[in-house]
């Protein structure tokens, strides 16, 4: 039994010829997110599998993994062999987690068959496991409209079961669209314009315009601040820090003072 993390993708489905590119963008932004945590990245039709993760780091695994652009959903997943005994065992196991403290519970089981010559169908798969478990645990009763647990497996190189689906970022992944300069304030409208553009599969670098002492240094912090939250999901992303103090007080002394902000705002598109 192998401890994995699977991912969906979604609108990358979508994509024609250039579809390998996508993937192979999710692919370098599944990586580094998992920077540190000894992950090994596979992708196999239409799904791509973390293996390598220690038991203590899967938690952080996973919330890393909800903030790459990409990423449909992430569900932690268990592999073992195409042994019908070893994937009863494996199913009673996780649906026994997924009861937890309930007196009572309902359930459904959805299986994806890729290696076709598995000895069984999705649909005799999902009928012979469902007896499993009702035998297994007399608490469970089915439900086929909405379950309270969906019982997953998935026939691959291995068998892949799992009781859980954890929804990501979605978007496209980073780096497909481009590069932008994001321009940021202290407010919230510019890392949220960046966030729902970098969602697009932009790379971002930003820039910060410092009026110092006009503005402090705890508002650059705050600055910082914004921009590394937007790089949790953006990757690494270059702020720069522009001084425009003596911009602005050129502008103040020899421009109307009706056209400041307009003239203010100028200067910052050219520089940025």
């Amino acid at each position: 039994m192998e401890q994995v993390l699977l991912i969906r993708y979604d609108e990358i489905h979508l994509k024609g010829l250039n579809r390998p590119f996508f993937e192979r963008k999710l692919i370098e932004g599944i990586k580094h997110s998992l920077s540190g945590l000894n992950a090994t990245v596979h992708k196999e039709q239409g799904r791509i599998f973390v293996y390598g993760i220690a038991a203590e780091d899967r938690d952080e695994a996973v919330d890393r993994l909800t903030r790459v652009f990409g990423v449909h959903s992430i569900s932690p997943a268990v592999g073992v062999e195409k042994d019908w005994n070893t994937i009863v065992a494996a199913a009673r196991d996780i649906t026994e987690k997924a009861i937890g403290s309930r007196e009572r519970a309902t359930f459904k089981c959805f299986c994806r068959r890729s290696d076709k010559g598995f000895f069984m169908n999705s649909e005799e798969i999902n009928r012979e496991l469902g007896h499993e478990m009702l035998e297994a645990f007399p608490n469970l009763s089915v439900d086929i409209r909405e379950p309270e647990i969906k019982l997953c497996v998935e026939i691959r190189e291995m068998a892949f079961i799992y009781a859980q689906e954890i929804m990501g970022a979605g978007g496209m992944p980073t780096g497909t669209a481009g590069l932008a300069t994001l321009l940021i304030s202290g407010g919230i409208d510019s890392p949220v314009a960046g966030y729902m553009i970098a969602k697009r599969g932009v790379k971002l670098e930003a820039v910060h315009f410092f009026s110092y002492p006009y503005t402090g240094e705890r508002a650059k912090d705050k600055v910082l601040k914004l921009a590394s939250i937007v790089a949790k999901y953006n990757g690494e992303m270059k702020v720069h820090i522009v001084p425009f103090t003596e911009i602005q007080e050129q502008i103040r002394m020899n421009c109307p003072e009706d056209h400041f902000t307009l003239i203010m705002r100028r200067f910052m598109m050219r520089l940025a």
